[in-house]
């Protein structure tokens, strides 16, 4: 499946990466330093064949290609990301191992997990955006509304009666449409399932009414008219089959329903191998074949300006994140 960015956010991305391609020919140095050869390990928090994992996967080839250095990823799945973060945060600090992480294990699972193996605003050192994984709000189709606005006039009409499926407590699926109740004052029931599949395939089925869940996941079936998209999680619309209003753009001012993929290090790794690494990066993955083949896992190319905007990003979506677990009462062992 391809998600067709429209023209904005094409225009956004295209603006974003010559940004990016700025600071990459201001580092070139830093790649020419960064050791011809070696061997850098990639950690990802997920099995393989998980989107994380795929972009991963191509981002080492990419990134091969431009310094001539060997990347390998490793997948350590567990905690939802977590255990793979722990190693990262122990790792040495010298360039050879770095991680593709996702938001949840940066920004949520320190707040909703007794304990993780790390500090996420001491412990690592950002390189870069790689991209994000934008969430869909879909239903039913038998639901007497159509966007979000009638949504919310018919869950306050019928409190406790609409039904929403997460891919299970704790995730972003779950987290951001806690956000949006609380917003909105609506009462609607959350039924937490194993997996976004599961999920789906109860709303597709009309045994549930609703669900947060990827662009990647939803798009198959709103295209054949199984779900009805009626809004998306991001600053601007999607395109194709999933150009329906942001959820911003229907009085949700602020609401962010994305996960973002970034690349990390140790801290302590020095600025010239952080700075490299993110002209390499940049430089392997802003092309637009690459960006297509993202696009084809669910995920919209996104870049930081800078290994520092990006370490400002982990700060805020910490303490972004922080709250919204807080205020839903979600802990796990």
């Amino acid at each position: 499946m391809t998600l067709q960015a429209p023209s904005p956010l094409r225009r956004r991305t295209v603006l974003m990466a010559g940004v990016a391609g700025a600071a990459a020919v201001a580092a070139g140095s830093a790649i020419a330093q960064s050791g011809k050869g070696k061997v850098v390990k990639i950690l990802v928090g997920f099995p393989p064949g998980q989107a994380t994992d795929i972009v991963a996967r191509l981002m080492a080839d990419q990134m091969q290609g431009v310094t001539g250095d060997n990347y390998i990823v490793d997948n350590k799945p567990g905690q939802g990301g977590s255990i793979g973060l722990g190693q990262l945060a122990k790792s040495p600090n010298d360039g050879s191992v770095m991680m593709l992480a996702h938001m949840s294990a940066i920004a949520t699972n320190p707040h909703m997990y007794k304990s993780v193996p790390y500090d996420s605003n001491k412990d690592f050192s950002a390189v870069g955006l790689v991209g994000d994984l934008p969430f869909v709000l879909v239903c039913h189709p038998s639901m007497p509304f159509t966007d979000v606005r009638g949504l919310i006039e018919y869950a306050k009409a019928n409190p406790g009666k609409l039904t929403n499926a997460s891919s299970g407590n704790g995730t972003v699926s779950h987290l951001a449409m806690e956000d949006f109740k609380r917003r909105t004052g609506v009462d609607i029931v959350h039924i937490p399932y194993k997996g976004s599949a599961p999920g789906l395939t109860d709303v597709v089925a009309g045994n549930v009414s609703l669900a947060l869940e990827t662009a990647a996941g939803v798009q198959s079936f709103v295209q054949v008219g199984k779900l009805r998209a009626l809004g998306a999680g991001t600053t601007q619309r999607l395109g194709g089959v999933l150009n329906v209003p942001t959820l911003q753009e229907q009085g949700i001012a602020n609401f962010n329903a994305v996960t973002w993929l970034m690349l990390l290090y140790p801290a302590g790794t020095p600025r010239d191998i952080v700075k490299g690494t993110y002209a390499a990066m940049t430089k392997a993955m802003k092309t637009t074949a690459i960006e297509e083949r993202l696009r084809a896992v669910g995920a919209l190319p996104r870049y930081s300006n800078s290994p520092e905007e990006a370490d400002a990003l982990i700060r805020s979506e910490f303490t972004h994140w922080g709250e919204i677990v807080r205020r839903s009462g979600t802990k796990l062992d």
